[in-house]
């Protein structure tokens, strides 16, 4: 139930990217969750030049806010720290990277299942040499999106290469040059799984670069099920991360927190993700075509 007296009426989400379509959609989600639990949204992008992390901290104490949402790629302790210590005010964090404090509310969804369902539909298919392209080694989702793949290789019976591994920036050149790389070696995969959906849209770049169809010659997985997925063609397989309702959890989090101070301080919330099949795997052809320059 949203509390009855909000302080200020006001939450702040602290997002280090507004351009990606994965922060387009926390972001809606996050205002339809505010509204519903009685608060107005303030969004500041912690990836302008000019953001001052003390600055921010200094602004907010002055105007007020009755809780902070932070959603980092790259969670900095001594940020983390830093927020807590100066704003002394309820503090959850979306989808957390790097290692997770057992002190902090903490709302994410099931990277790991993820990744096995991805990699679990690969192999199904007949693909035994599936690349992986993840986002930068230092982000939680990264290493339990790879964690999963490896789990369905073992499921299976099948050794993974790690020679087919690569981690990039979640970005679509990162994942059109990796996919470059992967595509040119002399045993090439005969499936990617993209650790998101931009990095996917990478690959298909790379494929046709190389005269390759998607999934005929190369079959693809994503994961976050952006809007971009249904703008590919063929469509993206993917693994949807429920983008909205974790937006809503972190902030049902923070009006509990304000009605029960200390009640919910610790929670760990995951939320499940599911394999959205579309048309970018297929099964593995015996003739599949050779990559070439």
């Amino acid at each position: 139930r949203p509390p009855s007296t909000p302080r200020v009426g006001l939450v702040d989400l602290l997002i280090d990217g507004l351009g990606s379509p994965w922060a387009q959609v926390l972001i809606r989600g996050a205002e339809k969750a505010a509204g519903r639990w009685g608060f107005s949204l303030v969004v500041t992008s912690s990836a302008r030049s000019d953001f001052d992390l003390r600055r921010w901290i200094g602004m907010l104490r002055k105007r007020g806010t009755d809780g902070i949402v932070l959603v980092l790629s790259r969670a900095d302790q001594r940020e983390i720290e830093t927020v807590e210590e100066l704003l002394h005010v309820p503090l959850v964090l979306l989808d957390p990277v790097g290692q997770r404090d057992p002190r902090l509310s903490t709302v994410g969804c099931t990277n790991w299942l993820g990744g096995v369902m991805a990699t679990t539909h690969l192999l199904d298919l007949g693909h035994t040499r599936i690349g992986f392209i993840g986002g930068p080694l230092d982000t939680q989702c990264t290493l339990d999106r790879y964690e999963g793949y490896l789990a369905a290789h073992r499921t299976f019976g099948v050794d993974s290469d790690p020679a087919l591994t690569r981690y990039g920036d979640f970005l679509v050149g990162g994942g059109k040059r990796l996919g470059a790389e992967l595509l040119d070696r002399d045993d090439p995969p005969t499936a990617v799984f993209a650790g998101n959906d931009l990095q996917a849209a990478g690959v298909y770049q790379a494929a046709t670069e190389r005269g390759l169809r998607v999934p005929d010659d190369l079959s693809v997985v994503g994961f976050d099920d952006a809007p971009l997925c249904e703008m590919l063609s063929p469509p993206l397989t993917t693994v949807r991360q429920p983008l909205d309702d974790m937006a809503n959890e972190a902030v049902r989090l923070l009006s509990e927190a304000l009605t029960h101070p200390g009640g919910s301080a610790g929670t760990r919330i995951e939320l499940a993700t599911t394999l959205i099949v579309r048309g970018s795997a297929a099964q593995l052809r015996e003739n599949a075509k050779e990559p070439h320059e």
